[in-house]
């Protein structure tokens, strides 16, 4: 066979790859030996026709195509051998002609990441400050979870916890029967549909009422979507929450030994500020890793951001799961396709992609590893944190290629520390391996290790 290559952008070649006739000529008599024994040529014995007429029946045509579906694959793979090209997923073939034989390939190969300079990195982290607003409102959050429902005589108000009898039906199939159904009234709420907590406001304890509302086409329940529900409700009791004294006492209400108001306010603050340094933190490993990658040169080939695609669309279809959603509702809830749904991951995806092959990048640079009891002290914690599916996630690392991941996890996780000492000025001058001292522009460049479909992102 003849092979040219050629390589294009993105960590992709192109091999253009013409078969021998001999090579043509083997592939369709063993095509045409398993052919033989399957087709009912008339006038023959299965197995028995002679090839001319096996043509004649089934055309050239289908003879070609069943040579190449085995021709072509035994073809490229000897291809890439001979040319020493590591593919990192199944290559793209075009058949460009069958006289002679011939077909390109689009092989996608190891990406590429060159390093800036980035142990001249210097950012300044954030000050972190919890503001007083911010302690007052999670003051008024608890002072109204604790807060005891009283019956009160007046109309109702958003808010509000109410007693009703509802009966609801969509052009005359029962939607909803219920007698003495507790229902906050929170504006906005879409149960049992949009509008139905709107039409209590101001009813009356005794009251009964009848309205319809009218659902959208695009209406997330398909079932529902451009009908007219109608209600008949009967209001019992109203209840509104009496907020208690901002005092000791309350603060001795919500537990965990609280003595004083002093105390609680303490508490809440401390929290705020834990939460706030976390939120810092995060924000910064993504301000540092930003930088690094904007200093860097990274190429890689679009399969990449392709399976990144797929793994954020399937956790997404996992936690919608959980929720007991389908990704079809989903979609059809926010009106989009799933085509759309992978347009709007796209730019996502591929910072994700770009971000992990430079944190690989880095710890190479930085002779970063991880030991096996690293490794297994990782398993065990996440163990202990999935509970009773603790054991199917231990059975799950067992396996080498799930190990292998979490040892990328781990290493982009030291990585990252890693940048983030540089960056803040608290890094530890390195040994012999820190080739890149104050003032070099020198790149770190070479290959990267490429992403899989089951890797997560930096962010």
């Amino acid at each position: 066979m003849k092979v040219s290559t050629e390589k294009i952008e993105n960590s992709q070649m192109v091999l253009e790859v013409e078969a021998e006739p001999e090579e043509v000529a083997r592939s369709l008599e063993e095509a045409y030996r398993r052919l033989v024994g399957r087709a009912e040529v008339p006038g023959f014995r299965r197995g028995k026709a002679p090839r001319e007429m096996l043509e004649r029946y089934i055309g050239k045509e289908a003879l070609l195509e069943e040579a190449l579906e085995r021709l072509v694959p035994h073809l490229l793979n000897q291809a890439i051998a001979e040319q020493g090209i590591e593919a990192i997923a199944q290559p793209e073939v075009e058949i460009t002609q069958v006289d002679p034989v011939s077909f390109k390939a689009t092989v996608s190969v190891r990406p590429t990441v060159e390093l800036g300079n980035y142990r001249e990195l210097s950012i300044a982290p954030e000050p972190v400050a919890v503001a007083e607003e911010e302690v007052n409102k999670v003051i008024e959050q608890l002072r109204y979870q604790h807060a005891p429902w009283e019956p009160v005589e007046r109309p109702i108000k958003f808010d509000d916890l109410v007693t009703i009898d509802v009966a609801g039906s969509a052009e005359g199939k029962p939607l909803l029967d219920r007698r003495d159904l507790q229902f906050q009234v929170l504006q906005g709420l879409p149960f049992p549909v949009p509008g139905f907590a709107e039409k209590l406001e101001g009813l009356e304890k005794g009251q009964d009422s009848e309205f319809s509302i009218s659902l959208p086409a695009d209406y997330g329940a398909s079932e529902l979507a451009g009908k007219e529900c109608l209600f008949k409700v009967r209001v019992g009791e109203i209840k509104e929450k009496k907020l208690p004294e901002l005092d000791d006492e309350f603060a001795k209400s919500i537990g965990q030994s609280f003595e004083t108001l002093d105390a609680l306010t303490d508490n809440v603050t401390s929290n705020l500020r834990l939460m706030s340094q976390e939120r810092a933190r995060r924000r910064y490993e993504e301000k540092v890793i930003d930088a690094v990658v904007e200093l860097s040169r990274v190429e890689f080939p679009p399969i990449l951001v392709e399976q990144e695609i797929e793994r954020l669309i399937a956790a997404q279809e996992r936690e919608l799961g959980e929720s007991r959603l389908s990704l079809e509702d989903y979609l059809r809830s926010r009106k989009k396709s799933k085509e759309e749904l992978r347009e709007e991951f796209r730019p996502v995806a591929s910072g994700q992609v770009t971000g992990s092959l430079v944190l690989a990048k880095v710890a190479e640079a930085e002779k970063i590893a991880v030991t096996d009891e690293e490794i297994e002290e990782e398993v065990a914690a996440m163990v202990q944190g999935a509970g009773e599916q603790g054991e199917e996630l231990r059975k799950l690392f067992q396996s080498a290629a799930a190990r292998q991941s979490l040892e990328r996890v781990l290493v982009n996780r030291k990585a990252v520390k890693r940048l983030v000492e540089i960056a803040s000025g608290e890094a530890e001058s390195t040994s012999g391996e820190d080739n890149a001292t104050s003032g070099e522009a020198k790149a770190i460049s070479g290959e990267a290790e490429s992403t899989s479909s089951g890797e997560s992102g930096v962010v």
